[in-house]
């Protein structure tokens, strides 16, 4: 992304605070203060001048105050003034007024959620639609874009050793040869059979029907997709020694 000679606001928006938060390897708090925060938590609401601070992925606080421990703690510090800090991950549902419980909602700026959270200008954030339109629309607005606790965007550019996104598109399968979750997986009843190979390819057995569905498969930390050779996609999850998929829990037979 490019940002013009012109937008030096941008440009030189607290540039010592992204290298703090991009060399802290020892776990320092870092609180984004003095902004207006709207948190979609139907609880804690909107707030004007107030902080957001978070340690790794994780939020730990909101509210304004919070800075003025942070040299107490050693705190991170990111100036926000004039800035709107939004979810970056917008629950659409609890948007419009979908959401029945607070337990519900998804992804809101609440101490315990995960750190996803987007910074603009007051001017270009009205409400969290129009922000996050800022980050589609113009992302070179955007002050930061943080995801885990780690920044993605910062003054409108690519931050240092940002995650990227995946290639689209079905990868090839690893070599699993060795791997502890290779191997027929069975279910508590003994009706579903399902064969991990070490080519990323399953094979079903249901019921005693061979080869019920085939396809290839592909881990992701404990997540494992399906590709069934008939065209649809399942999942299923790894939990300990078990392997949960549907309504089954099987364990290597």
């Amino acid at each position: 992304m490019s940002i013009t000679d012109t937008d030096t606001d941008t440009v030189s928006w607290n540039p010592k605070a992204l290298d703090e938060i991009l060399s802290n390897d020892e776990g320092r708090p870092v609180v984004f203060t003095n902004a207006r925060i709207l948190t979609m938590d139907p609880l804690i609401g909107a707030m004007v001048g107030a902080d957001i601070l978070f340690v790794g992925s994780l939020i730990v606080g909101v509210g304004p105050g919070i800075v003025t421990a942070a040299e107490d703690d050693n705190a991170i510090v990111v100036d926000c003034t004039g800035m709107t800090i939004v979810p970056a991950v917008v629950d659409t549902v609890a948007l419009a007024g979908g959401r029945g419980r607070r337990s519900e909602y998804v992804a809101t700026l609440t101490p315990g959620n995960t750190t996803d959270f987007l910074v603009v200008p007051d001017e270009l954030a009205d409400d969290v639609p129009s922000a996050v339109a800022t980050l589609l629309a113009r992302p070179e607005q955007v002050r930061a874009l943080v995801a885990a606790g780690r920044p993605v965007l910062w003054a409108g550019t690519d931050a240092a050793d940002r995650a990227t996104a995946p290639e689209t598109g079905n990868p090839a399968a690893p070599d699993l040869t060795g791997s502890p979750r290779v191997g027929v997986w069975i279910d508590q009843k003994d009706f579903l059979h399902q064969e991990l190979t070490a080519d990323g390819r399953y094979d079903e057995t249901r019921g005693g029907r061979p080869h019920a569905y085939q396809g290839r498969y592909w881990i992701d930390g404990d997540r494992i997709d399906y590709l069934d050779d008939l065209g649809f996609w399942a999942y299923g999850e790894f939990r300990g020694d078990e392997l949960h998929h549907a309504s089954y829990v099987m364990k290597l037979g």
